[in-house]
């Protein structure tokens, strides 16, 4: 009976292949001959063109079906075990609507070998491992005397006989592009300032230095200098610079100016995803590279609350040999310089070898301001910060001024300070030191440079001429310091790797004193964060503009398009680039601004969101219309145009109903932005609910019609809800027809409402009130089944894999603030105990959608509207639930909201966060900390596992998550706080917006796991599913409506234009095609930056049935057919950011790429 059966399925699937080939062939060709009249002479050429793009359907198609041959074997074996098993799970009450199958059920074919990666990561010995660290650390904070988070130094006099003590003090200016001032309004008062003085007085002496780091100011500035007023002074005018620009250049060769880091901001850490770290770090080193020829050497990142090995890793590709960090919690910056590790290779905790270290400096102190910086003892610095001098704005707090420097106090003011460098040397391991001078906005009066450098000059002068007291001090850079350091190890003849220890981790949850985390900014402000996230699905190629038109560019040039080829587009990209960059600062994205900050961040952001639509639309539709001649564009508006609008810069996005005729029907163009073949639901609104959904060919396509509410209970009459499955080739535009049709192939939603008062008008739809139901409300599909309590929220799931129930809770918090003199704020999360469950007066309005392409059930709570949503999918996006919570805590006072996911998992207080959607970083919940303290970053996913499962929560936007007890995920949603934090701010966080905030939760089940490795592994991988599911969540269709109808009958579209030839491998990720910036003059080059990220993944989960047709190739790609309709003319590899060219560059057919790196190509394509 088995064979039989095994017979009859294997015999169905094969039949279904070949007639479905067939079909799909024919359909095709029919599709590739031209709609329009031939044009009189343009026969031959016409002909070659349909003939080349017919041998190119039938190549693809050949692929395909070769493709699908080759995996018949498992989909039989996958569907016979099915049979065999026998029919697993009842239907319960919930209606399951029809499973959508992709052309075969494959199970995910992962290479043995890449498999490898993950089980020998982590093996390599670290000599500081942060994991263990902080097992170490008491965290008992006892006052250490005048280095009050510290303890007393001590040294002996003769320890510099051998070898004088090399001081490098280092003027320096932090300039936040944005905080308590907008970004214009603090370079209008202070930074252009700054950098007028800063040309005049290092001309004065060639011994001075400065160092500068934000390149978003220092382009604002060029801009300015460089105005035709400006070049007056004749003498000066060479090749159109004015002075200023050549006394600049000349500070720069001189080593007297150096450039560090060289981002456009100085970026958090925490919540950036990498790609727009990458992408701002880009766009900096541009600039310098066509302005000013500058490459710079070192990171310098003394702001960003905390800090990321993501950012150590980016670096490091950069071509960066070192690095500086400051924002450290005080016990480990107090446990390293009882160590001496405040230097250290600072390694990836993945790396089995070394290519990945990067030398680290941690300042030791509290702050990176001149009180902190010259020794341990902040009432001795601060009397060497000379802008304090009595007289002037400011003083020093602990009551002791600074004095002029003369020949009369010149002696014992050097021995003071001296004795300061020598203790803080004594936290290091060589005796080369570096003592920063500078502070927020420092040296913007011309009088600060003087009394700095006039008073520090006397101090060098007698320190410098006393050989008894065995130092040279000097004014330095960053470089300059780092420079000295290898030079002194390598006098050693012990190298740096010997001297200095490896380490691996991250440094957050950063607390600058007592128990005060800065755990509240991983969430303040959402609205801004999801956001940000948004403007980032629309630049990048996973996310459109930057690949969409990159290559309409090309096909542009390849057939002169004067249109398209005079827009401003490249303009509006790069403000678009810079806007986006600019939110990346650590005051920014972080939510720590103040009010008319963040709406001047919001502003940038929706100006550039509207502009960027602008050019996915013109770009999809030069790529998709088949006579690239007949481009027309109108400046004012696109002819292809998203479906979502955003009215204002603090508005939620809102779908456009499209205006439906039964005579001529409406065009839907549907971008996939993922770098594999994808079917995913679109959902669309129109103003009829007798809607006919069409292929281009004229097929009709399932669809599943729901209502629009107009508010809670109120059904809209004029818009209806349309969702269908679209099947998408690679980074490829598909077109659909929408029209009226009274023969409608679509299906209606039906509807069943709990705890409700009543209901207006039902219209078409079929709305069941259940007034008092004993059975539980579930929703189900072919791969998991939810039962949710009378409130909505849901209590457990069913996995149909393998029959077994799971308890899964999701339940809403509230974390009230402290009662002490500090509170809650902007920065700081500081609770009055744990989570509060949140509690309704009345039982909450509960619907419940079920449908053909979709199910879902929606609560409303008076501060959350919740949704949980099923796709009947085969595939990807069916094997999770994606979860939408719209949050409005306007009404509220000094709280903050949290969803709680609760299950049976025995995680033993060990969870797991992502840092910036590049790396995933084991954490441990621990006791000896307070609760703030256990709160960690998570940009793209968290989960939690044991011998058995795992569960993971993937976000759509950064906010903060935990895990405060065993089997549970918390992600703190947004928060709401009355009063400043004293950081600075002078304000709490009380502009709250309805922010929308998007999820999935996927449970997986692990196969052949040794926990107690699992425990001692610092590092850990997402499953190929997960990171898919990831992908899908954070690179969305993107819907873009025909604006009315083709304005010449001879436009036609193409039925589809796939912008890759095929799929890549499952683990390598597209990051970016983005279009470099010509050297000369303004505009763009005929180069593209390709940017590849081979991620790291688990194979210790079932495979079977995810339904992607792609596999892993040990990192191996050809770029030679990359591209569909464009050939590739030149590939060159290059350093991340593009500074510069490994030394044995040459073009290249062929990628290998590793286990988690990113690298960047110079690409050339026609």
């Amino acid at each position: 009976m088995k064979l039989s059966r095994q017979f009859t399925v294997f015999g169905s699937a094969i039949f279904c292949v070949v007639i479905f080939s067939l079909y799909l062939m024919l359909d095709r060709g029919h599709l590739d001959y031209p709609r329009g009249p031939r044009q009189e002479g343009s026969f031959p050429q016409g002909q070659l063109s349909i003939l080349q793009e017919k041998i190119d359907h039938l190549e693809r198609l050949l692929a395909e079906n070769n493709e699908i041959i080759s995996n018949i074997r498992d989909s039989v074996i996958n569907l016979s075990e099915s049979v065999e098993d026998g029919p697993r799970g009842s239907p319960g009450n919930g209606s399951q609507g029809s499973t959508h199958l992709h052309s075969s059920q494959l199970a995910l074919q992962a290479d043995p070998k890449d498999c490898l990666f993950a089980s020998q990561s982590g093996s390599q010995h670290r000599d500081v491992q942060m994991l263990d660290v902080y097992d170490l650390i008491p965290f008992d904070n006892p006052d250490g005397g005048v280095w009050k988070q510290g303890f007393d130094i001590k040294y002996e006099a003769d320890e510099w006989d051998h070898e004088p003590l090399q001081v490098f003090v280092v003027p320096h200016s932090h300039n936040d592009p944005g905080w308590l001032k907008t970004f214009n309004d603090y370079f209008r008062d202070k930074t252009q300032y700054i950098f007028n003085n800063m040309v005049l007085k290092l001309k004065e002496d060639s011994s001075r230095k400065f160092m500068w780091s934000e390149i978003s100011y220092l382009a604002k500035w060029w801009d300015i200098i460089d105005n035709p007023k400006k070049e007056a002074v004749k003498s000066w005018i060479e090749c159109g610079n004015s002075m200023e620009t050549l006394h600049l250049m000349r500070l720069l060769q001189n080593g007297q100016l150096e450039i560090v880091t060289g981002g456009w901001v100085m970026p958090d850490e925490a919540t950036p995803h990498y790609f727009a770290l990458i992408d701002q770090l880009i766009e900096g080193h541009q600039w310098l590279e066509k302005n000013l020829g500058v490459k710079p050497r070192s990171g310098w990142a003394i702001d960003p609350f905390g800090h990321s090995p993501t950012m150590a890793y980016l670096l490091k590709r950069a071509g960066f040999s070192h690095m500086l960090i400051q924002r450290v919690h005080y016990s480990v910056k107090k446990h390293f310089s009882l160590q001496k590790t405040l230097e250290f290779f600072w390694r990836q905790n993945w790396d089995l070898g070394s290519v990945t270290d990067i030398l680290c400096h941690m300042m030791p102190f509290y702050s990176y301001d001149i009180p902190h910086t010259c020794g341990p003892d902040p009432k001795i610095c601060c009397q060497f910060d000379f802008k304090r001098l009595p007289g002037g704005r400011y003083g020093c707090p602990w009551g002791v001024p600074p004095e002029a420097i003369s020949p009369a106090n010149v002696q014992s003011r050097a021995q003071m300070l001296l004795d300061q460098y020598r203790k803080k040397s004594k936290l290091f391991r060589t005796k080369v030191l570096l003592a920063p001078l500078g502070d927020d906005f420092r040296f913007s009066e011309y009088t600060e440079w003087d009394l700095q450098y006039r008073n520090y000059e006397q101090l060098f002068s007698y320190m410098n001429s006393q050989p008894h007291l065995k130092v040279k001090i000097q004014f330095g850079t960053l470089s300059d310091y780092f420079d000295a350091l290898e030079k002194a190890v390598g006098a050693e003849k012990k190298g740096a790797q010997s001297v200095f220890p490896t380490l691996s981790g991250d440094f957050f949850t950063y607390a600058d004193r007592d128990d005060h985390y800065w755990s509240g900014y991983f969430t303040s402000r959402p609205f801004y964060k999801r956001m940000d996230r948004i403007m980032e699905s629309r630049l990048r190629p996973g996310w459109t503009a930057e690949i969409l038109y990159h290559l309409a560019l090309k096909q542009a040039q390849k057939y002169k398009i004067n249109k398209f080829l005079s827009s401003p587009h490249y303009t509006t990209l790069t403000e678009a680039r810079r806007n986006l960059g600019l939110f990346q600062h650590h005051d920014a994205i972080t939510g720590t601004a103040k009010d008319w900050v963040v709406v001047d961040y919001g502003t940038r952001l929706f100006q550039s969101l509207n502009s960027v639509e602008k050019i996915i639309g013109d770009s999809a539709f030069l790529l998709i219309l088949k006579d690239k001649k007949l481009y027309q564009s109108d400046p004012s508006k696109a002819f292809l145009e998203t479906d979502m609008k955003q009215r204002s810069q603090d508005s939620l996005p809102q779908k456009t109903v499209i205006q439906l005729s039964a005579q001529e029907p409406r065009y839907l163009v549907v971008y996939n932005p993922f770098e594999q073949e994808r079917q995913s639901v679109v959902s669309i609104r129109v103003n009829s609910a007798t809607v006919k959904v069409l292929s281009d060919s004229g097929t009709p396509v399932e669809a599943q019609v729901s209502a629009v509410w107009n508010d809670v209970r109120t059904i809209s009459q004029a818009a209806y809800e349309v969702s269908f499955l679209a099947h998408i080739p690679p980074l490829g535009l598909k077109v659909y027809k929408i029209l009226e049709s009274q023969s409608s192939s679509s299906h209606l939603a039906d509807y069943v409402l709990y705890n409700n008062d009543g209901l207006a008008d039902n219209g078409i739809f079929h709305v069941k009130n259940m007034v008092d139901a004993g059975d539980a409300v579930t929703i189900e599909n072919s791969f998991l089944e939810i039962w949710f309590d009378r409130s909505g929220l849901m209590e457990k799931m069913r996995r149909k894999e393998d029959s077994k129930q799971h308890e899964l809770k999701v339940q809403f918090l509230w974390y009230g603030t402290t009662n002490k003199r500090d509170k809650s704020g902007a920065y700081l999360f500081l609770p009055d105990g744990q989570g509060q469950p949140y509690v309704s007066l009345r039982p909450p309005f509960v619907r419940v959608t079920r449908g053909r392409i979709y199910s879902d059930v929606t609560c409303f709570l008076e501060h959350v509207t919740h949704n949980v949503r099923l796709y009947n999918i085969q595939g990807i996006e069916g094997q999770s639930m994606e979860i939408s919570n719209i949050v409005d805590i306007r009404n509220v006072y000094n709280r903050e909201i949290v969803m709680r996911i609760s299950s049976k998992i025995n995680n033993q207080n060990r969870y797991y966060t992502d840092l910036n959607g590049y790396q995933i970083q084991p954490r441990r919940t621990m006791s000896k900390l307070p609760l703030q303290a256990n709160v960690y970053p998570m940009s793209t996913m968290a989960y939690i596992q044991d011998a058995e499962h795992r569960l993971s929560l993937l976000t759509a936007q950064a906010l903060g998550a935990s895990s405060m007890a065993s089997g549970q995920i918390e992600v703190f949603m947004d928060r709401r706080l009355m009063q400043d934090d004293n950081r600075g701010l002078g304000q709490g966080v009380h502009d709250n917006k309805i922010t929308a905030n998007l999820f999935r939760i996927l449970l997986e089940k692990r196969n052949g796991v040794n926990m107690e490795e699992d425990k001692k592994s610092p590092v850990s991988y997402p499953s190929l599913l997960s990171h898919m599911t990831s992908s899908f969540l954070n690179h969305p269709f993107l819907p873009m409506i025909l604006s009315g109808q083709l304005p010449s009958p001879a436009l036609e579209l193409l039925s589809e234009f796939p912008l890759l030839q095929s799929s890549l491998p499952c683990d390598i990720h597209l990051v970016n095609l983005r279009t470099i910036q010509s050297k000369m003059g303004k505009g763009y080059s005929d180069e593209a930056a390709l940017i590849l990220h081979r991620k790291g993944f688990d194979c210790q989960f079932s495979s079977r049935g995810v339904g992607l047709p792609c596999s892993t190739t040990q990192g191996k790609m050809s770029v030679l057919k990359l591209f569909n309709k464009f050939a590739v003319e030149s590939l060159t590899p290059s350093s991340l950011s593009l500074m510069h060219s490994p030394p044995d560059a040459r073009n290249v057919s062929d990628i290998s790429l590793s286990p988690m790196e990113i690298s960047t190509f110079r690409i050339r394509v026609r």
